[in-house]
């Protein structure tokens, strides 16, 4: 099968369009035919730490390979058809159409790769192409992880999304509608229309206005443009018993967390990563999908053989939403 390996971190060339073995799944496994998947930050730090917070030092070494990466396929997410089931699975069939999600395993820019049935996969949302329910899971599941677990999002709260207009900002924006809240996202004046139809109450154009500065407080700032803005900038922003939910924080906001934990009344909220990564959120992006209540926002569509590009692209930095990358041609 073709699949995209790369054996050395580094710029978006190292990735290389080579045939492999196609893999066999093992008896707690399915094997998926992949069709779509998608080229997340995630993606990009295992391949060449573009985008990693700031602090974290040598973590990310430590997590992807030292000398080089342990596992050779990346991508994270996927859409595709099982081809096959191993021996003790049965929540899934051969035909079924899925999506999902597994940060640790990777091996998406392949064209099949096995899945632990019992991960984070689940049916495909039926009013979606494969490349739109690829780009669902990371962002839908970090923004259901944050909003919904950790900031426990109530109905009339004021929620405001800093990066609204990126891969988990635009579900952030949706998610924290659905749930009742009145949001402010913050983005750059080319998205604001993006992100004003995703229904946000209010936008901020952040080249013209500080929202630090405005006078407004919230219940919850949700922040995706790690290393941006700080706790000490924005506490006066957050209400009584406010989080700062710092999504794409780094060491500063981790050891930050321990510490508001204990003193204060208004809180930071760091560190998500394969917590995030849930079944049950998955058939729960599902149904608001299908009943028209969530869109993917996919900026770009790369083929596996473009994904040199693709991951260039997004490198640059201030995609619109989400990148998807087409393995193969589904039903």
């Amino acid at each position: 099968m073709k699949a995209v390996v790369y054996k050395e971190f580094g710029p978006p060339e190292v990735l290389q369009l080579q045939e492999v073995e196609k893999p066999t799944p093992k008896e707690d496994e399915v094997l998926i035919k992949v069709y779509a998947t998608t080229v997340t930050t995630g993606d990009t730090n295992a391949r060449g730490f573009t985008h990693v917070p700031p602090g974290f030092g040598p973590i990310p070494r430590l997590m992807f390979g030292i000398t080089g990466p342990k596992i050779q396929i990346i991508g994270a997410d996927l859409a595709g058809e099982i081809e096959a089931v191993g021996n003790n699975v049965s929540t899934f069939k051969e035909g079924d159409q899925v999506y999902g999600i597994d940060g640790s395993n990777l091996r998406a820019y392949a064209e099949y790769a096995c899945r632990p049935a019992e991960g984070a996969l689940a049916l495909k949302p039926d009013t979606m192409s494969f490349e739109e329910a690829a780009a669902v899971p990371f962002g839908g599941c970090t923004a259901m992880y944050f909003l919904r677990e950790k900031g426990n999002i109530q109905s009339g709260q004021k929620v405001l999304i800093n990066g609204a207009s990126g891969g988990v900002g635009t579900y952030a924006v949706q998610l924290a509608k659905y749930f009742g809240a009145e949001v402010t996202g913050v983005c750059s004046t080319k998205n604001v229309e993006l992100v004003e139809s995703l229904g946000a109450d209010k936008v901020i154009d952040y080249t013209k206005e500080d929202f630090t500065n405005n006078g407004q407080t919230y219940d919850l700032i949700f922040d995706m443009v790690g290393g941006k803005i700080s706790f000490s900038k924005v506490r006066n922003s957050l209400k009584e018993n406010g989080y700062f939910l710092a999504v794409a924080g780094g060491a500063r906001e981790a050891i930050q967390m321990i510490w508001t934990s204990a003193i204060g009344d208004k809180k930071v909220i760091f560190g998500g990563g394969m917590a995030s990564e849930r079944k049950d959120y998955l058939d729960f992006l599902r149904e608001l999908i299908e009943a028209g209540n969530l869109k993917a926002v996919v900026d770009r569509i790369y083929s596996l053989e473009e994904i040199v590009e693709a991951h260039r692209y997004v490198d640059e930095g201030g995609k619109r939403g989400n990148v998807a990358i087409t393995v193969a041609q589904g039903d």
